[in-house]
């Protein structure tokens, strides 16, 4: 077998070729590209010979995504994906003088794989279909998050010299407060809108009971008010109708996203699967099959599909002292949708609100028993994925139940 370490940067690659006693065979940089990539293949055959298979020729790199990590995976490398963090704590095992370089990486992922494979998760067989949910799907909750740091610069601007308007409009993002603002975006130019003007913008973003909100908004904006001087009103002004064009645009873009994306999740095979879960539904269903990705055999068992998402508890022990804490080193966007699902769960689902309520019965806090009911609805999905089963409320929760019902 040949061990490999890159160590990659944007322009050029930093490669070592170990063979199985650690003795390096090889090194170079190699430029990025399709004129690296035969570089690379070029550098691995001078010492593979002709009968070693590609599988036997294992890679180690800190990504695992991109053009490059596709074309090892499409020559038939085994490529695993390290975590710079683990690249860090190795390199100190042998040196703690705190030196580090590119080729000096590149030399410790080749030891880590040949050595510690074993301890090291491939990169996944993801279809391509789901490496592309897992972008678009990213991309619009990337939309959503710089929406809402716009949100509250709106929110900051309009509280240091409009906080009327904090009081009139109760959601800032909504197509008629943005309106409003874009055309009476200081406290004198709204306090002379009139009703008919605000009832206008409320039937374009069809509101309910338009002509009851119309008064209390008009009410609100014509009431007195401390206010700033005219100079600084111009400019908190002029700040907020930029922040307001840019928050339309971001709602534009979000519902284009959006529908792209649930179009891409509707054709999934296991789509149906996904969409039977409790608390679930198109954008959450998405982001879960997204990030827990659609390899048949990435997750070994429920229990390392349950420590992946993090929903899975850690122990601490030393000598007489056991501790279980929640885990935080975790997939950040998987565990943020899987615990909306768990709390969407609590309405949908009798046996989650039922199993739920008994561990807040126990003395569990609402968002450590959301933390468990996670656990467990994990647990169940990993199930209906292997089985090719949709759910179903009396199989994932009658033993449990009949559990309860015994102890009791």
């Amino acid at each position: 077998m040949l061990f490999v370490g890159d160590d990659w940067a944007e322009d050029h690659h930093d490669v070592e070729v170990q063979n199985e006693s650690g003795e390096r065979l090889g090194k170079q940089r190699i430029r990025e590209g399709v004129d690296g990539i035969a570089g690379l293949h070029e550098l691995i055959g001078r010492f593979a010979g002709d009968d070693l298979d590609p599988e036997h020729v294992v890679v180690g790199i800190e990504t695992d995504r991109g053009p490059w990590v596709a074309a090892l995976v499409a020559a038939g490398y085994t490529v695993y994906a390290v975590n710079p963090r683990q690249v860090a704590r190795h390199r100190e095992r042998y040196s703690m003088s705190g030196a580090k370089s590119d080729a000096g990486d590149a030399h410790t992922l080749a030891d880590m794989v040949r050595t510690d494979r074993h301890q090291l998760r491939p990169v996944a067989g993801d279809s391509a279909q789901a490496e592309g949910l897992k972008v678009a799907a990213r991309a619009h909750q990337n939309l959503i998050w710089d929406r809402h740091r716009q949100l509250l610069r709106l929110r900051s601007a309009l509280r240091e010299y409009f906080p009327a308007a904090l009081i009139a409009f109760d959601d800032l993002a909504a197509p008629d407060t943005l309106e409003l603002l874009a055309a009476a975006p200081d406290p004198h130019a709204a306090a002379e809108l009139s009703r008919s003007q605000i009832g206008e913008a409320l039937h374009r973003a069809r509101r309910r009971n338009v002509e009851a909100r119309a008064e209390r908004i008009q009410t609100v904006l014509a009431g007195q008010a401390l206010t700033q001087p005219e100079a600084l009103v111009a400019g908190y002004a002029a700040t907020v109708r930029a922040a307001v064009a840019v928050i339309g645009t971001f709602n534009t873009e979000i519902a284009t996203l959006q529908g792209q994306v649930e179009g891409h999740f509707g054709r999934h095979p296991d789509v149906e699967i996904y969409r039977s879960q409790p608390g679930l539904g198109e954008i959450l269903g998405v982001r879960v099959l997204a990030e827990f990705g659609d390899d048949p055999h990435r997750y070994a068992g429920a229990r390392a599909r349950k420590n992946y998402a993090g929903s899975a508890p850690i122990t601490r022990a030393s000598g007489k002292k056991t501790v279980t804490l929640a885990r935080w080193v975790r997939n950040r966007r998987l565990a943020d949708a899987l615990h909306r699902q768990a709390f969407c769960a609590l309405t949908a689902s009798p046996g989650a609100r039922a199993y739920y309520d008994q561990l807040r019965a126990r003395g569990s806090g609402h968002h450590a028993a959301l933390r468990q009911l996670s656990n467990r609805l994990v647990g169940i999905l990993h199930g209906c994925l292997k089985t090719g089963t949709r759910y179903d409320e009396a199989t994932a929760w009658g033993h449990h139940q009949h559990d309860h019902q015994t102890a009791a």
